[in-house]
C-alpha cells in the first residue's frame, strides 16, 4: 500500500497501528470502488471516536465523509442524511446511501451508535449488511456490544499495552499534543517543568489501565507539583468522573433486578484482591437478602441468563466484563444506596466468618528471613527476601504487625471479632472519616491475610484517619505490605503519600524504611545500606523487630556490592539479648568468617544446620531461618546440606509466602545446585525465579538470575545463550553497583569461552578477577574462579610469563581448600597443581585429581580434569594414552549435556587418531576429503583466528598449524583465509 493510501494522524494516536492498517484496508477498497462495513467496539474511553476522526481525515481528499457524532441530538440517520422522508428504514437508509456515493466513495462513520433509538440501530445494521461487493459506500460503526450489528465484520479494541500508555503519558505531563487514543483533542499541560515523577508516572498507568482517555482524565486532574511529585497524590485520583459516566450510560436501560445484582457484584469486590472477582455464594445470599428473585439470581450466577454482556462467570467467581464497568456502577449508584450495599455484604461477611483468611498463605512477618550472607570461602548468595526478620530470630514475636504509635486503643465486644473482608465493606460505607474503624481495620490487617490484603486494608485505615502524622504512618505500613506483594510500584505510590519520607509520621523510621527495602531490589545496593542504615536508627527506639530487619537488609547490601566493612557494620549494630541460639550463631559466624577468624566462624555456622533436621515446624524452620540455614552450608561448602535445605525453603515459601520472597528462594536453590553440579535443575530454578523476579518487580534479583543462568549455559550452552544472560547481569550490575552477580557473569563468560578453546579471552576475563587489585572479583565468588584461571593461562602459554601471579593465585586456592568441605576443592586444587607441575610429576597430579573425583562425583569437573589429562598426554606424543580419559571425558560431558565442552573432547580425541562421535552435523562436499584435525584447523581459521591462537586453541606449535593450513588450501582449491571463511559460512559446507 502506498503512503497515499495510508491512514494518517495529523496528532499522533498511540498504540493503534494495528487498528490504523485494518483502516487502510478498508479505505484502500473503498478507494478502489469496494466498500463494507466494519463495527469498532469498545468501552469507553479506548479510542473508537478516535479512530473514527482519524479514518475521516484520511478519506475527505478523496470523496465525502457523512459523520454522526455521540452527541444526543446528532443520533440516528437523521444525523447522516437529514430529515428526508422514510430514511429510517433499512431500504430508504441503503438507496440515499448509495445515492450519496455514486459519484465519489463515500465513508460514512457512526459513532455510539449503540445509543441510537431501536429502529435506527436496526436499521443501520441491515443496511450494512447489504454493503455488497462493488458497493462505493463504507461504513464505521462505533458501538458498544449490540445485537442490531451481530455478525458484521468486528475490530475489538484492547487496552493500550504498557509501552503505549507510557508514550501517551510521557507526551501529556509533557506538554505537548497528541490524540490519545479517545482524549478529545489536542491538550498542553503547563507547568510540569521538573519532569514526571517515576513513582506518579507509575500509579497513572496503574489506575488507568491501558485506557487512554481515563490516562488523560486523571493527568489534567493533577498539578504540577503533583506530577513532579513534590506534593502527595490526592486519594483517591480525581479525573475518572467522565469515563465512569460514560460506562454507567449502559445502566439506566437494564432492568431493575439486573441493576440491583450489578451493584451487589460491584460492592463484592471491594474485599477482594484485584482481579478476583465476586464470590457468586456471597452474592447468592446477598441477592435473596434484597429480595431478587431466586430463579433470576441462579441464572445468571450458575445459569446461562444474559447481564448484556457485563458480568462473565468463572467457576465460583463473578468478573465484570471490564474493570471500569465495576467502578462506573458504584460511582452511579446514590450514596445512600450503595452504603447501605456496603453494610448488607460486611453483615452477612460478619455471620460467615472469612474463608479466604483460612486458607491464605501465611507468608508474613513470620517468613521474615534476616539477610543470609555468606563468608568469602564461597558465593553463596546472600537473602533477605521478605526483608523482615522478626519472628524466624525470635520467638517472641508472632509474625503480627507491631502496631503503630499513636494508635488508639482497640474497642472491646463482639465487633473486634469481625473479619478483615467485613471491616472493609464497613469502611466502604463509612461516610467520612473514622477514628474507631481505622485502628480496627490496622488491628486486623495481620497474617493469616495475604500482603496484598493487609496493605489494601491499611489503606483505607489510612484513607478514614484524620490525624496527619498516624495517617502517614499507616500509609508507610500500607506500602510495607505492598512490597511483601510484590507490587513495589503500588508500595511507591503508597509511601508518597506519607509526605516528605514520613517525617511527619508516628512512625518517623518506617517510610525510610520501606524506600530502604525497595531499593534493596530496585536500585543501587549502596543507597539501599545507607537508607537502612538510618531506619534502623529512628526504628531502635520503637519497633526493634524493624530495626533488625532494617540492618538485615543493609548487611544484605553491603554484600552484594562486596563491601565487607560495610556488612559487618550492619550486623555489629544488632542486639542479640531477645533471640534464638541458632540466629545468634549465624550472626557470630558469619562476622567471624568476614574478619579471618574462619575455623571459628565455621564452628559457629555448623550450629545453623542443627535444628534443620527437625521434623516438625518451628520458628527455626520457617522459610528465614531455612534460606539461613542454605547460606550456612554454602559457605562451609556443604553443597548438598544447601540443596536439601534450599528445596525445603522454597516449599516453605511456596505454603507460606510472601511472594516477594519467591525469587530468592529459588536464586538460593539454583545457585546450590549450580555448586552440585545439578546445572539442568539450576537452569528450571533460576527461569522459574526470573519470571518470578519480573513479576514481582524486582530487577536487582533479575540480575543474580541472570548470572546463575549464564553459569548454567557456560556448561550446557547454547554459547548464545551464555552470552545474553552475561550481558543482562552485567548491564544491571554496573549501575547498581552489585558486584556478587557482576563477578559470576564475567566468570561463565569466561568458562564458555575455555569450552570453545578461547583460553586467551578466558585468561584475560579472569586474571583480574583472582589476583589482587581494584579490579579484583566479589570476595565470596573470587575463589571459584581460580581453577579456571589456572587452566585458561596455561593453555593460552601463559605459565612463563604469569608464574608468580598463578603460583600466589594457586596458593591461596589451596588454602580455601583446606578450609571448605567442598567436594570437588581438593580435585580442583590437584589439576591446578598438574597443570603447573614439570612433565615428571603432572602425571601423578592427575592421578590425584582423578582419585579425588572418585570419591566427590560430579561429571562436569571430572570430565574436565579427564579432558586436561588427555590433552596433556596427547602434546606429549602419548596418543595411545590419551584416548581413553578424552573419551571418558567426551562421555561424561554428553551425560551432562555439556554440549561445547563435548564437542572440544571430540576435536581432542580426533586430534588423538580416534573417530569419536560427530557433536555438530556432519560435514559433506569439500571438507570431507580433510583429516579431523584438518577440520579442526579450517574452521578455526574461518571464524578468524590467527594461527597462533589456532595453535594454543588445539595445543599445536604454530609451525604444526601452518603446515596443516597449506595442505588445507591445496585440497580445496583455494589461497586465502577469505575464501575458507566464505566456504564455511552459512551457505558454504
Amino acid at each position: 500500500m502506498t503512503s497515499s493510501t495510508t491512514v494518517h494522524s495529523p496528532l499522533r494516536l498511540y498504540g493503534r497501528s494495528g487498528e490504523l492498517a485494518i483502516l487502510d484496508g478498508l479505505l484502500a477498497r473503498l478507494w478502489q470502488g469496494d466498500g463494507g462495513a466494519l463495527v469498532l467496539t469498545a468501552p469507553p474511553g479506548l479510542g473508537r471516536s478516535a479512530l473514527l476522526r482519524e479514518a475521516a481525515a484520511a478519506h475527505r481528499p478523496r470523496g465525502p465523509v457523512l459523520y454522526a457524532t455521540a452527541a444526543p441530538d446528532e443520533r440516528g440517520p437523521h444525523a447522516l442524511l437529514g430529515p428526508a422522508p422514510g430514511p429510517g428504514t433499512p431500504e430508504a437508509l441503503l438507496a440515499r446511501l448509495r445515492e450519496r456515493g455514486a459519484a465519489r466513495p463515500l465513508l460514512v462513520c457512526a459513532d455510539d451508535a449503540h445509543a441510537w433509538d431501536p429502529a435506527s440501530r436496526t436499521a443501520l445494521g441491515l443496511a450494512a449488511r447489504r454493503l455488497g461487493p462493488g458497493s462505493r459506500v463504507a461504513l464505521l460503526i462505533a458501538a458498544d456490544d449490540d445485537p442490531a450489528f451481530a455478525g458484521l465484520p468486528a475490530l475489538r479494541l484492547g487496552p493500550l499495552d504498557e509501552d503505549a500508555a507510557a508514550a501517551l503519558l510521557g507526551r501529556l505531563a509533557g506538554g505537548g499534543e497528541g490524540v490519545p487514543g479517545g482524549a478529545e483533542g489536542p491538550l498542553r499541560l503547563p507547568g510540569v517543568t521538573g519532569g514526571l515523577d517515576p513513582v506518579v508516572r507509575a500509579e497513572l498507568l496503574r489506575e488507568a489501565a491501558g485506557n487512554p482517555r481515563l490516562l488523560t482524565g486523571l493527568t489534567r486532574r493533577l498539578t504540577p507539583d503533583q506530577l513532579a511529585g513534590r506534593t502527595p497524590l490526592p486519594c483517591p485520583l480525581p479525573g475518572a468522573e467522565g469515563v465512569l459516566a460514560a460506562h454507567a450510560d449502559r445502566l439506566d436501560g437494564l432492568p431493575a433486578h439486573t441493576r440491583a445484582l450489578l451493584l451487589l457484584a460491584a460492592a463484592a469486590q471491594e474485599h477482594e484482591p484485584a482481579g478476583a472477582g465476586a464470590d457468586a455464594l456471597l452474592l447468592l445470599r446477598a441477592g435473596t437478602r434484597t429480595g431478587l428473585p431466586r430463579d433470576f439470581l441462579d441464572g445468571v450466577l450458575f445459569g446461562s441468563a444474559a447481564t448484556e454482556g457485563l458480568l462473565q462467570r468463572a467457576g465460583s467467581r463473578v468478573h465484570f466484563s471490564h474493570p471500569l464497568f465495576a467502578r462506573a456502577v458504584l460511582h452511579h449508584a446514590p450514596p445512600a444506596r450503595r452504603r447501605a450495599t456496603h453494610e448488607l455484604l460486611a453483615g452477612l461477611l460478619a455471620e460467615t466468618g472469612d474463608r479466604a483468611a483460612a486458607s491464605a498463605p501465611t507468608g508474613g512477618h513470620s517468613a521474615s528471613p534476616g539477610a543470609p550472607v555468606r563468608s568469602g570461602e564461597g558465593p553463596a548468595r546472600p537473602a533477605h527476601p521478605d526483608a523482615r526478620a522478626a519472628s524466624s530470630a525470635s520467638p517472641a514475636h508472632s509474625g503480627d504487625r507491631p502496631a503503630l504509635p499513636g494508635t488508639p486503643a482497640e474497642p472491646s465486644g463482639d465487633r473486634d471479632a469481625l473479619p478483615l473482608a467485613a471491616l472493609v465493606q464497613l469502611s466502604c460505607a463509612a461516610p467520612g472519616p473514622d477514628t474507631v474503624l481505622a485502628a480496627r481495620l490496622e488491628a486486623a490487617a495481620t497474617a493469616p491475610y495475604p500482603h496484598g490484603e493487609r496493605s489494601s486494608a491499611l489503606c483505607r485505615a489510612a484513607a478514614l484517619t484524620t490525624d496527619p502524622p498516624l495517617r502517614s504512618a499507616r500509609f508507610a505500613a500500607a506500602a510495607e505490605q505492598a512490597a511483601l506483594a510484590g507490587a513495589p510500584d503500588r508500595a511507591r505510590a503508597l509511601l508518597a503519600r506519607t509526605g516528605a519520607a514520613g517525617e511527619q509520621s508516628a512512625s518517623p523510621g518506617l517510610a525510610p524504611y520501606v524506600h530502604g527495602l525497595l531499593a534493596l531490589r530496585t536500585g543501587p545496593a549502596a543507597d539501599a545500606h545507607a537508607a537502612l542504615i538510618a531506619a534502623a536508627a529512628l526504628l531502635g527506639r520503637y519497633d526493634p523487630r524493624r530495626a533488625l530487619d532494617a540492618l538485615l537488609g543493609a548487611a544484605e547490601a553491603a554484600w552484594v556490592a562486596g563491601d565487607a566493612r560495610g556488612y559487618l557494620e550492619a550486623m555489629g549494630r544488632i542486639d542479640l539479648t531477645p533471640y534464638d541460639r541458632a540466629f545468634a550463631s549465624y550472626r557470630a559466624g558469619m562476622c567471624a568468617v568476614l574478619a579471618g577468624r574462619t575455623a571459628e566462624g565455621h564452628e559457629l555456622l555448623r550450629r545453623c544446620l542443627e535444628p534443620m533436621s527437625r521434623a516438625a515446624p518451628t520458628t527455626e524452620t520457617a522459610p528465614a531461618a531455612l534460606l539461613r540455614a542454605g547460606v550456612a552450608a554454602l559457605v562451609l561448602g556443604e553443597v548438598a546440606a544447601a540443596c536439601r535445605t534450599g528445596a525445603r525453603a522454597l516449599a516453605a515459601v511456596r505454603t507460606e509466602g510472601p511472594d516477594a520472597l519467591l525469587p530468592q528462594a529459588l536464586e538460593h536453590l539454583a545457585y546450590a545446585e549450580l555448586r552440585a553440579g545439578l546445572h539442568a535443575g539450576a537452569r528450571a530454578h533460576a527461569l522459574e525465579g526470573l519470571h518470578a523476579a519480573r513479576r514481582t518487580g524486582q530487577p536487582n534479583s533479575s540480575v543474580h538470575l541472570h548470572a546463575v543462568l549464564a553459569l548454567a549455559a557456560s556448561v550446557e550452552g547454547p554459547a548464545e545463550a551464555c552470552a545474553a544472560h552475561c550481558d543482562a547481569a552485567l548491564a544491571g550490575a554496573g549501575p547498581h553497583g552489585l558486584a556478587q552477580p557482576a563477578t559470576l557473569a564475567t566468570w561463565a563468560r569466561a568458562r564458555a569461552d575455555l569450552a570453545a578453546g578461547r583460553s586467551d579471552e578466558a585468561a584475560a576475563r579472569l586474571g583480574p578477577l583472582v589476583r589482587p587489585g581494584p579490579r579484583q572479583g566479589h570476595f565470596a565468588a573470587r575463589m571459584l574462579a581460580v581453577p579456571c584461571y589456572v587452566e585458561a593461562a596455561v593453555l593460552a602459554g601463559r605459565g612463563a610469563e604469569e608464574a608468580g601471579e598463578l603460583h600466589a593465585a594457586v596458593a591461596e586456592f589451596a588454602g580455601w581448600t583446606a578450609r571448605t568441605a567442598d567436594p570437588q576443592a581438593p580435585a580442583q586444587l590437584a589439576r591446578c597443581h598438574a597443570l603447573l607441575a614439570p612433565a615428571e610429576e603432572a602425571d601423578a597430579r592427575y592421578a590425584e585429581a582423578l582419585a579425588h573425583h572418585d570419591r566427590a562425583g560430579g561429571d562436569f569437573e571430572r570430565a574436565r580434569t579427564q579432558l586436561l589429562y588427555g590433552q596433556w598426554l596427547r602434546r606429549r606424543r602419548r596418543t595411545r594414552e590419551a584416548r581413553t580419559p578424552l573419551r571418558d571425558a567426551l562421555v561424561a560431558f554428553q551425560r551432562c549435556s555439556a554440549r561445547a565442552w563435548a564437542e572440544r573432547a571430540t576435536g581432542e580425541l580426533r586430534a588423538a587418531g580416534e573417530q569419536g562421535p560427530s557433536v555438530r552435523p556432519a560435514t559433506d562436499g569439500a571438507l570431507s576429503a580433510l583429516t579431523p584435525q584438518q577440520q579442526r584447523i579450517a574452521r578455526c581459521v574461518a571464524e578468524g583466528a590467527t594461527n597462533r591462537e589456532v595453535a594454543l586453541r588445539l595445543s599445536l606449535s604454530p609451525r604444526t598449524v601452518d603446515h596443516h593450513l597449506r595442505n588445507v588450501f591445496a585440497a580445496l582449491g583455494i589461497r586465502s583465509r577469505t575464501e575458507l571463511a566464505r566456504l564455511l559460512g552459512p551457505e558454504g559446507p
